[in-house]
């Protein structure tokens, strides 16, 4: 097996295994950027237990998770699988109460009362 494919392998793991995992530069309530700063302060806001990934720690998950989700910047938020989206979308989606009903609709458990920034 080739190590992008067990880079590969290892991220969707830990995208089918955590409800939501957020691939991010630091790590909770720690970020070491701006943009991933804010995901991680929506979710904190939110109440949503999610699993942070530091990919400073390992280059070869920096670089995997871009070619996993065809999505060339990080942070990234996955959702029971399924790619939401960056910073800007997230933000966009916070905003608009469109991330608080996602959660609802896949079973996430988050502050319901919070529904805007």
């Amino acid at each position: 097996m080739s190590n992008e494919q067990r880079v590969n392998d290892h991220i969707a793991k830990l995208v089918s295994e955590n409800d939501v995992v957020l691939f991010m530069k630091g790590t909770k309530s720690m970020a070491q950027c701006g943009f991933s700063h804010q995901v991680d302060a929506i979710l904190q806001h939110l109440g949503v237990d999610y699993k942070p990934v530091n990919v400073l720690e390992n280059m070869e998950i920096r670089e995997g998770i871009k070619a996993f989700s065809n999505w060339p910047t990080i942070p990234q938020l996955y959702i029971k699988g399924e790619f939401v989206g960056g910073c800007d979308i997230i933000k966009e989606m916070f905003q608009a109460g469109e991330l608080q009903e996602m959660l609802s609709e896949k079973g996430v458990g988050h502050n319901e009362r919070t529904m805007s920034a």
